[in-house]
Order: structure tokens, then C-alpha cells, then sequence
């Protein structure tokens, strides 16, 4: 199926995404940080927004919400566990259904860790994964309100997915999160190659996103708790689990 996937900059460092899908001229927000920069884009292309996706209540998610369905007549959609603390929805979803979007099925994952109401959007048939806070490019979210185990299920959740699953996240953390990751490995091969693009893609003042899934599980110290290099950097005995790995690693992110 063939959609346009638009990135669109708000706040400091936030980015938002618009879906298009021509065949049935429908569109949906993902994240609505701020609403001009949105509307701006929208008006551009001539299209309307139809939908709404949050994917958690944190306010540099959600503060356009209103004003950009006030604007556009879209629906508000969003975890029906947080339902308390998000913009008034139209519909409330809850982890494990699909809703129809266009021709799209939207499979609506559970991602907790970050926050403990936090949910993805996987749209299967574009190979979209919108993961928020949770998985990020070459990192993943704070633990503000959840566990270790809870992130690090919520990752192996994604980690299901096509290795050609393209991961849509909320924020240009990609540089800074190369840098820790450098930290724990800094001669890795895999990784010096990955930051010299990165830099290169910044100096061009041009998104690091979205990232194929399948670099993320290569490269992103948050999905490497099996290897064993990375382990050894780790400080982990060899015989360890991959949870301990991830405990560790988030650990060592806090401090960095």
C-alpha cells in the first residue's frame, strides 16, 4: 500500500509525522507537540487531518492536540489507560486491537516503560512502527513511571516485527544516543560507521528518522543483550540474561 510519510519538526528537538494515504486522501497525525508547525505542512500539501494518534500524555506529545482537531475536525485517539491525563478522545484504545485507518489495519501495541500508559502504532501493510518514547533511534525512552522489565518487554515486543519495519520515534536523539552507545564500544565497527552517517546526515540539517528496525537490532545497546561483546563491555558475566543487560545498560544511560 502506498502512503507518504511526512516528518515534521516542533519544539526543540520533537518531531511529529503525518501519514498520507492517497488512495483514500486520508491522514493521520501522529503526536501533536505543537499544532502550527503541523497545520503549516497540512495546508501545504492540501491535505486534512482525519486522525490523531497519542502515544502517551507527556506534554510535548500531546499540547497541539486540541487545537490541531480543533482546526481540522480529526479524531483524538489514544490509550484508554491514560484516557485521565490525554485530550479528550474520541475513541480510547487499548493494547492488542486493530482499527482501521484508510485501507490501514493499525495494530495498537502495548509500550510501557517510559510511562506505564505508553502505546505504539504499527501499521503493517507501509511497515510504519510508531514507537514515541519508548524505542529510539540507537536508545530507547527514560523510565519515568515504569520498570526495566516493562521497557525491556515492551522492546522485544518491536523486535517481532520485519527487520524492514521502519521506526518512527519522537525525538532527533540519534547523535546523542550514538554517543553512549560508543561509550560502551567505541572501537565496534558497526557502530563508527553508524555515527559517521549520523553526523553527516546533521551537518545536512536532515532527520536521522525513521531508522530500519533491523539497523536498530544491529546497533542499539538496548536490543544487543545477547551479544556477547557487548556483555564484556557490560561488565556482565556471559552466563547473564538479557533483561540484566538492559538493566545495566538504562543504568549507565541515566549516568552518561
Amino acid at each position: 500500500m502506498s502512503v507518504e510519510l511526512l516528518i515534521v519538526p516542533c519544539l526543540a528537538d520533537n518531531y511529529a509525522y503525518i501519514v498520507h494515504e492517497a488512495a483514500t486522501d486520508t491522514t493521520t497525525v501522529i503526536d501533536v507537540p505543537e499544532a502550527p508547525p503541523i497545520l503549516k505542512a497540512l495546508t501545504e500539501r492540501g491535505w486534512k487531518a482525519n486522525v490523531i494518534l497519542l502515544t502517551h500524555h507527556h506534554s510535548d506529545h500531546i499540547d497541539g492536540a486540541q487545537t490541531l482537531a480543533a482546526a481540522t475536525g480529526a479524531k483524538i485517539l489514544g490509550a484508554a489507560a491514560d484516557a485521565h491525563r490525554l485530550p479528550r478522545l474520541a475513541q480510547a484504545l487499548h493494547p492488542g486491537e486493530t482499527i482501521p485507518i484508510g485501507m490501514e489495519k493499525v495494530e495498537v501495541m502495548d509500550a510501557p516503560g517510559h510511562t506505564v500508559g505508553h502505546i505504539a502504532y504499527y501499521f503493517p501493510e507501509a511497515g510504519l512502527l510508531f514507537s514515541g518514547d519508548s524505542l529510539m533511534s540507537w536508545g530507547c525512552g527514560r523510565l519515568f513511571e515504569g520498570s526495566a522489565a516493562q521497557m525491556f518487554e515492551t522492546l522485544q515486543r518491536f523486535c517481532e516485527l520485519p527487520d524492514e519495519t521502519l521506526v518512527c520515534s519522537g525525538h532527533e536523539y540519534t547523535e546523542a544516543n550514538g554517543r553512549f552507545a560508543l561509550s560502551l564500544e567505541p572501537e565496534n565497527p558497526n557502530l563508527l560507521a553508524r555515527m559517521a552517517e549520523v553526523r553527516e546526515t546533521r551537518a545536512q540539517m536532515r532527520p536521522t528518522l525513521p531508522v530500519e528496525l533491523g539497523l536498530e537490532k544491529a546497533t542499539n545497546p538496548f536490543l544487543r543483550g545477547d551479544d556477547p561483546k557487548l556483555r564484556k563491555a557490560l561488565g556482565l558475566p556471559a552466563n547473564g540474561t538479557a533483561l540484566e543487560a538492559f538493566t545495566e545498560a538504562r543504568a549507565r544511560k541515566d549516568r552518561f
